[in-house]
């Protein structure tokens, strides 16, 4: 009767593990719950403002705007309650705000890193001031993100802007040796061309098959291993349910941005070099004066450190900071260290520099 009992137990507990297995792996977790107000649209893009948790007396004066990279959904940023930058940025102060790129359609196969950062992100941020009320902004860019934001900063050095916050910034491309993308891309390889005659935008699930496969056992294998390991621990596979709800969440690429990505960052190196030309303009890095604040991801096989450790020497910002943190392209923001390592050190680095500044 005893050992009736015991196989019984076991076979409640095995059912019990697969239908959480099965849950983890089959459904959509519960994301991006910390409450947003819609402030403007254009075409895909939306701008949100969060709910503000202090009083005005309580806020840093200068509202933050959060822009993430455009073949992945900004949720990220606020990925689950008691996990989220957007939650612990809140409760710091902070006045936030956050630019989700959207979906491209076919009908925007044309548009480039020039109409992001020269007709979206500049009305975003007018639309931002008023309803901040505030002169001055600071500009957060992760990944992608932190390309379109420091091309902004490059070609609008008097439009307000006085931090600017680059997080795994893949901006330097003169060390391919290094860049495992960059021998992917290469025009040995990779046809831009003919795949974007194929598809017109390109597709979230050839970008994320390329990033997954930088790391192809821990992503394929490695991933469901530690899942499996950690059924029995609740907020073990409620972290892993949310990480794998945005990872799997995918979307394309403009056909025109990525065809500059491969062919002005990737392969010639354009922006670090001073000769890429954004609508007629040229990008230089040197006109950035905003007070700079660089993050690397020390073990990033994404962004490698080499592309995002020169920035800092190229600017004209007299208040510069570059730090190193353990961790990877996604980890040092998301993972499970982030709230005690990355996101008191960006507080502590912004609150010094978001106080209102005596008039002259």
């Amino acid at each position: 009767m005893m050992l009736g009992a015991k196989a019984a137990d076991s076979v409640t507990k095995f059912d019990e593990r697969l239908m959480t297995l099965v849950e983890a792996m089959t459904t959509q977790a519960a994301i991006a719950q910390t409450p947003k107000g819609l402030l403007w649209a254009l075409n895909k893009a939306r701008l949100y403002r969060y709910v503000p948790v202090r009083p005005a007396g309580q806020r840093h004066p200068v509202p933050l705007l959060l822009v993430f990279a455009l073949m992945n959904r900004p949720y990220i940023m606020d990925l689950r309650p008691g996990h989220s930058f957007v939650e612990f940025m809140l409760g710091r102060g902070y006045d936030v705000y956050l630019l989700d790129w959207g979906v491209p359609g076919p009908e925007d196969k044309n548009l480039k890193f020039d109409d992001y950062t020269l007709d979206y992100l500049p009305r975003a941020i007018r639309k931002m001031k008023a309803v901040s009320g505030a002169e001055e902004f600071s500009l957060l860019g992760w990944c992608i993100g932190a390309i379109l934001v420091t091309v902004y900063a490059a070609l609008r050095p008097d439009a307000g802007l006085r931090n600017l916050l680059l997080l795994t910034a893949p901006l330097d491309f003169s060390k391919p040796e290094k860049i495992t993308f960059a021998h992917w891309v290469g025009e040995r390889y990779f046809d831009v061309n003919k795949v974007l005659a194929a598809f017109g935008n390109m597709p979230g699930e050839m970008i994320d098959y390329g990033a997954k496969a930088l790391k192809p056992v821990e992503n394929y294998i490695g991933n469901y291993v530690k899942l499996c390991d950690s059924l029995e621990n609740p907020k073990a596979v409620e972290s892993w349910h949310a990480m794998n709800t945005w990872v799997t969440d995918n979307i394309p690429m403009a056909g025109a941005t990525f065809r500059q990505l491969i062919v002005d960052l990737y392969r010639n190196d354009r922006l670090m070099k001073g000769t890429w030309m954004i609508r007629g303009e040229r990008v230089d890095v040197s006109h950035i004066r905003a007070n700079l604040f660089t993050l690397i991801a020390e073990a990033d096989h994404i962004t490698p450190p080499c592309q995002s450790e020169t920035i800092n020497e190229r600017v004209e910002s007299k208040d510069k900071e570059l730090l190193r943190i353990p961790g990877g392209h996604i980890g040092i923001m998301a993972g499970s260290a982030a709230a005690k390592t990355t996101w008191p050190r960006i507080d502590q680095w912004l609150s010094a520099r978001s106080r209102k500044l005596p008039r002259r």
